[in-house]
């Protein structure tokens, strides 16, 4: 899948685990489905850090550039040292490591950890980055060319400001889920495994599927590409993804929203 479609999804996910909440009775502070929300757009855009193309690697500049070279070249290792006799040679790392459950558990596991043990700046570092990834997927014919990175930034950071006010005060969030002292904001790992899971997901109904299971061993595979049947699969980019599966995503999010809110 293109970027916008992995955040639109992402974003729908999220909405979706609010719906969830609110049928069994633990309805989710708004803040909370906000920017669960975006953070889960954004989280669904962070596999393709092993592509140098890729949104995430063009949206912090040299900075992600750099990393996506490093990313690629671990996960081209990792590969190499793990494939079975039926995997397929190959000369790069795009689709292997972070397009796997492992990666996704781990990314959110790093992330819940950063926010309870560095305080109110790590939680916004988290913020912000996933604020920048989901403007450029979900807005992402505003955001395009280099010419807008700044704005984008400077959107990013005074969102990530805002929000991370609003979640600060009680009631609204911050230990949503995890109430124990000192567990505030734990909870912000679980829209980036949501997210990541999700790019896995929509990766796997394309022509090349998806590598999630890893590293269980499937058959003479380890990196067993899975996915539908071969007839119901779809190119990235093609018309399907962009008339059928982007609106849908619009609507089963617009209906989740209001599932979680108590509208409907």
């Amino acid at each position: 899948m293109m970027g916008p479609a992995h955040s639109l999804s992402g974003a729908a996910a999220w909405l979706g685990v609010g719906a969830a909440a609110a049928a069994a009775g633990h309805t989710m502070p708004w803040p909370v489905l906000l920017v669960g929300a975006l953070i889960c757009a954004g989280a669904a855009l962070a596999p393709d850090l092993d592509h140098k193309s890729a949104t995430i690697s063009r949206a912090f500049g040299p900075i992600s550039r750099g990393l996506c070279e490093i990313v690629d070249k671990l996960s081209y290792a990792v590969y190499k040292a793990t494939r079975k006799q039926g995997d397929p040679r190959r000369s790069g790392g795009h689709r292997t490591l972070t397009h796997t459950w492992l990666w996704a558990v781990l990314i959110g596991a790093g992330a819940s950890a950063l926010a309870i043990s560095g305080g109110r700046w790590a939680v916004l570092a988290l913020l912000f980055v996933h604020m920048v990834l989901a403007i450029e997927g979900l807005l992402w014919r505003a955001a395009r060319g280099s010419s807008s990175d700044v704005l984008v930034w400077l959107l990013a950071a005074t969102s990530a400001w805002i929000l991370a006010g609003v979640l600060d005060k009680p009631g609204n969030g911050s230990d949503w889920l995890f109430t124990e002292p000192g567990q505030e904001y734990l909870w912000l790992g679980l829209p980036i495994v949501l997210g990541a899971l999700v790019h896995d997901l929509g990766d796997a109904l394309t022509v090349s599927g998806c590598p999630v299971l890893w590293p269980i061993p499937i058959g003479r595979r380890r990196w067993y590409p899975v996915g539908p049947p071969k007839a119901l699969r779809f190119r990235a980019g093609s018309w399907i993804e962009l008339k059928v599966l982007m609106p849908v995503f619009m609507l089963l999010g617009g209906a989740g929203g209001a599932a979680a809110l108590n509208f409907i």
